[in-house]
């Protein structure tokens, strides 16, 4: 099988996302060079609150966040999530998911986690996607933080736009009651809700607000791939 790989990759030899260099054996999307443009946040090693804790202060009681790397515009991490979304690359989503995971491992007030519910695309637009990004990330994170995934428990009833360019109240009235919460939520005690980037924490904190209306008592965390910086 290595031998057919190494035939495979000297025919058709995998590119870096950002550069298009080809990528060495022991590189993995985006090429060593590029990788020193992104720069990670190691929230998961912060004692003091993060910037990540502070978006939701008054706004939605967590009990840990953590983003893997700062988004920055022409910067390697722009690149990772363009291909992440758009680009049909879940194996890309899968890939980072499992460093997430990695990092979560090492968070001890993450250790009651009993479930990761990724964001939720609605099923029009996974369709024209063709998977749900959060879905890659979360199923990384559960093979290397090992805990269960639920896909069933959390539904998307509403088609939004786009919120790239809305405002924090316009961002927060496009996704409001837009989650359908099913009773089998109840089974759990702490969620880790799985989203690729956070900007102002909109859909989240919707979300979230969509689970303790069927299932107070539950402790609720978040990570997320990226956090604008």
């Amino acid at each position: 099988m290595q031998i057919a790989n190494d035939f495979l990759h000297l025919i058709y030899p995998n590119q870096c996302l950002v550069c298009e260099h080809e990528l060495s054996f022991s590189e993995n999307f985006t090429c060593n060079f590029c990788n020193e443009n992104i720069s990670l946040t190691n929230f998961h090693l912060y004692e003091e609150p993060s910037s990540m804790d502070k978006l939701f202060w008054g706004r939605l009681e967590v009990t840990k966040t953590y983003a893997h790397f700062f988004f920055e515009k022409n910067k390697t991490p722009q690149n990772i999530l363009f291909s992440l979304k758009y680009k049909d690359n879940p194996q890309l989503g899968i890939h980072y998911g499992k460093e997430m995971g990695l990092n979560l491992l090492k968070t001890a007030s993450l250790d009651s986690v009993d479930v990761v519910f990724p964001v939720p695309l609605h099923p029009k637009k996974k369709f024209i996607r063709g998977y749900n990004q959060s879905d890659a990330l979360s199923i990384g994170i559960c093979e290397t933080f090992g805990k269960k995934l639920d896909l069933k428990s959390i539904v998307r009833t509403k088609h939004t736009e786009t919120q790239t360019k809305k405002s924090r109240f316009q961002r927060w009235d496009n996704v409001s009651e837009i989650f359908k919460i099913k009773s089998s939520i109840t089974n759990y005690k702490h969620a880790l809700i799985v989203d690729d980037v956070i900007t102002t924490g909109s859909t989240i904190e919707a979300m979230a607000n969509a689970i303790r209306k069927v299932h107070p008592e539950i402790m609720i965390s978040v990570a997320t791939l990226a956090i604008a910086k």
